[in-house]
């Protein structure tokens, strides 16, 4: 008996050895963020992989007591050391200088002279929108040179249109001038293969001593027979928040619509939050629509947002499912009203910037009122390469998510910037219109840009605001511009040239595109109460915008009837008066 106790007992002897030691640690970066999703390799388990969890922890058998440890992770230094296997380490990863500099305060529009004014939190009836700073005129003598970050989020236009629908003045820190230009469409003289800059100066219609310069810009179209696969994951807020109809019931008709234009070569999975974490659809291809629509229609809302988590782990199914040449992308639908985990906007500004080099881009749909986080999806979408729509109704899922699928879903240039230099001897001053930058990037020293993502056929509008220096010149060029950008899945940058010519013309007599804007614009700076066109009113936007606007045209004649209701909102006496 005690022969047989003994033989068993060194038959085990082996086991005891391999799971004597546990080896339990941590992994940091240089600022003290946890990294999560390291992969660590031990000498003892060969190549065998482990990884950090979402606190950037660890725990590892190991059969030796002393042991070597290998840990990885994209844009840090590999880490190779000897450790006692009996301690629990904690491990700090040095972060590359080029992931590095994504961390850095960048800004949507730069000049060399911004002043730094104190921070002021932009809050209105529980919604949160990050506080900016209009940009100002500028002397073309000593700064000559300006640039601004390209990108197609259209946010701030659905959303100031909910405001004036429930008859509320818009939040001033909402109006972003930019995104309402980007919200229409502006067709190119011709449909290119690469990107063109047509230029126009024009008189200015609210002050009549100065100029606007012009800058219709248009992305390349990406034919559809070479529109790549994609790996789409929807990662869906089911916090009880989003118990409301603008909310969850609205996302599902949208991702419905989605699912309409998926592909069989496509793959997509679902991914909701609230109270926990969980895959509701597994990869399934995009021919199963029946399937994917059945889950969409059985989600229901319960439980609290955490949200930074749920994020982490929707990259990390992306990353399990990555198409290679292929559109790999998390759409993100939600309040933003995050409450568990990291939740401030310098928290997830740090998270999601750990995946911007995944190849993987990010969209976030915005829904609902009165906890709506603007500030939080803005960060997610300008750090995540990404971009950004906010969806008041059906209309607007229609819009984005149908209508533009293209141009919200496929990328064709990341990074993108425009560098403008005025001709001084042409120019005294100028003003970018839109593009205002967070008061929080402006007192960061950087002063660097933050390019952005453009989508396939994409149109932009950009405006200066310009006061002519006393010579004029027909032969000299405005202005100077260099678009700047990268392809997807390529590290160099791009550049091309364009010119703006000084040959300006009345505003009535520029193209239709250009009256528009100039009419959307307009709107845009009376509801800010823009310094700079203090002499402007509702009333006078509404008269210089009827004989512009395409009443053939369902957005342009939009705009009309929110001009009017916002004379309602902002200028009832006025109104009454009238009526009398």
């Amino acid at each position: 008996m005690k022969a047989v106790a003994w033989l068993l007992l060194a038959c085990s002897f082996p086991c005891l050895l391999m799971g004597q030691n546990y080896l339990r640690g941590e992994v940091k970066d240089e600022q003290g963020r946890l990294l999560q999703g390291v992969r660590i390799q031990l000498a003892s388990t060969g190549t065998y992989p482990y990884y950090t969890g979402n606190l950037g922890s660890f725990g590892i058998p190991s059969s030796r007591l002393i042991d070597t440890i290998t840990l990885s992770y994209e844009g840090y230094d590999t880490l190779r050391t000897a450790i006692d296997t009996r301690k629990t380490q904690f491990f700090v990863l040095k972060m590359q200088p080029e992931l590095a500099n994504f961390y850095r305060a960048r800004l949507s529009s730069l000049t060399n002279h911004l002043q730094t004014e104190p921070v002021v939190p932009a809050s209105v009836m529980g919604e949160s929108y990050s506080d900016i700073m209009e940009n100002r005129f500028i002397q073309a003598s000593q700064y000559p040179e300006t640039g601004f970050a390209l990108n197609i989020d259209k946010a701030s236009y659905s959303n100031i249109r909910r405001f004036i629908h429930n008859n509320m003045r818009v939040p001033v820190h909402a109006i972003r001038i930019e995104e309402m230009l980007n919200y229409f469409s502006y067709p190119a003289a011709e449909n290119s293969r690469a990107f063109t800059c047509q230029t126009t100066v024009t008189s200015c219609p609210w002050q009549q001593e100065h100029q606007l310069l012009y800058l219709h810009i248009h992305a390349p179209q990406l034919q559809l027979d070479s529109v790549p696969p994609s790996n789409l994951v929807f990662l869906i807020d089911v916090s009880g928040s989003m118990d409301k109809p603008n909310r969850l019931p609205l996302l599902q008709s949208a991702f419905k619509l989605l699912a309409d234009n998926l592909r069989p070569q496509d793959t997509i999975s679902i991914m909701t939050y609230g109270g926990n974490v969980r895959i509701a659809l597994a990869p399934t291809g995009g021919a199963e629509k029946k399937k994917i629509k059945a889950v969409i229609d059985s989600l229901s809302a319960a439980g609290d947002t955490p949200g930074a988590g749920a994020i982490q782990q929707a990259y990390a199914l992306a990353s399990h499912t990555y198409m290679r040449n292929g559109n790999n992308r998390v759409i993100l639908a939600t309040d933003g009203d995050f409450n568990v985990g990291q939740s401030s906007e310098k928290e997830l500004e740090d998270l999601i910037v750990q995946y911007r080099k995944s190849g993987i881009y990010l969209t976030c749909l915005g829904v609902g009122m009165g906890n709506y986080k603007d500030s939080k999806l803005e960060v997610l979408a300008k750090k995540g390469n990404g971009n950004f729509a906010y969806l008041d109704h059906l209309g607007e899922a229609q819009k984005v998510l149908v209508t533009e699928f293209t141009q919200t879903l496929y990328a064709v240039a990341n990074n993108a910037t425009v560098i403008v230099r005025f001709n001084p001897s042409l120019v005294k001053t100028y003003r970018l219109i839109g593009f205002d930058n967070k008061r929080t990037a402006l007192n960061d020293s950087t002063r660097e840009l933050e390019g952005g993502e453009i989508g396939s056929g994409h149109a932009l509008m950009a405006l200066f605001e310009i006061e002519p220096a006393t010579t004029h010149s027909s032969t000299e060029n405005l202005a100077s511009i260099d678009l700047r950008y990268q392809l997807p899945d390529s590290a160099s940058f791009m550049h091309h040239a364009f010119t703006a010519s000084n040959q300006p013309i009345a505003i009535e007599k520029a193209e239709h595109a250009y009256q528009f804007a100039a009419a959307v614009s307009m709107f845009g700076a009376v509801l800010k109460g823009s310094p700079y066109t203090k002499d402007l009113t509702l009333e006078k936007v509404l008269a210089f915008a009827e004989p512009v606007v395409d009443p053939a045209n369902i957005q342009q004649e939009e705009l009309l009837q929110l001009i009017k209701q916002a004379i309602e909102i902002y200028h009832p006496s006025k109104k009454r008066k009238k009526k009398k």
